[in-house]
């Protein structure tokens, strides 16, 4: 089937580089509100892609990022020209987020999605006590540390590339997960799970070393006890020039270019 072109929503982070560009190419080829459009075209930076996708999860909008921030590995090179060419022959990718539930230490329950990680860090000068259990099982008893992951394939070269975490494929059914900055026991560097895992993660000491989660860009503070699976209902489909894909993304990311 023919992917529609004909009407671009143009999305601008308040970078001056990404205002300009959204007015430029809305007057090349018309600028439509999202709710109306056959394509969203995200003009920043990978914030601000993550951001457009999440605001638009389960839409069923594609979203073509082009890159005018800085790493940009989420997005597609920048150019004006031809641009319902490109968003023709692009290849649709769909990523599945992580669902996080995480409860305070006051007993309230929060909720978020993340598409790259959830990550789980200390808030003060003291190392942080966890308890890892996967599907209901204690795998790790105390894991002293800085914090700890859980990533997508999409977000593997992320953060979790950082913490010195492995790279996923990203058709594989995987998740990622990676200790941050481990004192105890100090040569476990992680695991990798199925993506039909459920990972728990209990905070010991929770008081005493206060712990925050945070899925992508939310942040909850003070938690006792996260809750983390991949999500069996939410979708993002994002948009990548032909041989631009992630998967090529990814796979060279391996090879250091």
């Amino acid at each position: 089937m023919t992917r529609k072109t004909d009407r671009i929503a143009f999305i601008a982070s308040e970078a001056p580089e990404a205002q300009i560009a959204k007015d430029a190419l809305g007057a090349m080829y018309g600028d439509v509100p999202p709710d109306e459009a056959d394509i969203i075209v995200a003009l920043g930076g990978d914030g601000h892609m993550l951001q457009t996708l999440h605001d638009f999860m389960n839409r069923g909008i594609p979203i073509y990022g082009m890159n005018r921030g800085s790493v940009g590995f989420l997005m597609n090179e920048y150019a004006e020209e031809n641009l319902r060419d490109r968003l023709k022959a692009a290849e649709l990718t769909k990523i599945r987020p992580l669902q996080m539930r995480a409860i305070d230490v006051h007993g309230q329950t929060h909720e978020a999605l993340a598409i790259n990680e959830v990550s789980m860090l200390r808030q003060t000068y003291q190392a942080a006590k966890l308890e890892i259990r996967v599907d209901d099982k204690v795998r790790l008893a105390e894991l002293i540390c800085d914090g700890v992951l859980v990533s997508t394939p999409a977000g593997s070269t992320a953060y979790n590339l950082s913490a010195h975490g492995p790279i996923l494929p990203l058709n594989a059914s995987l998740l990622a997960l990676t200790p941050i900055s481990p004192f105890r026991p100090r040569r476990w560097r992680g695991a990798l799970l199925p993506n039909r895992a459920h990972v728990t993660i209990n905070v010991l000491e929770a008081d005493k070393r206060p712990v925050s989660a945070v899925a992508d860009h939310t942040e909850i503070r003070s938690v006792r006890s996260v809750m983390i699976a991949e999500s069996t209902h939410a979708e993002a489909p994002m948009l990548f020039d032909k041989g631009h894909n992630l998967d090529e993304r990814i796979l060279a990311e391996q090879f250091g270019y």
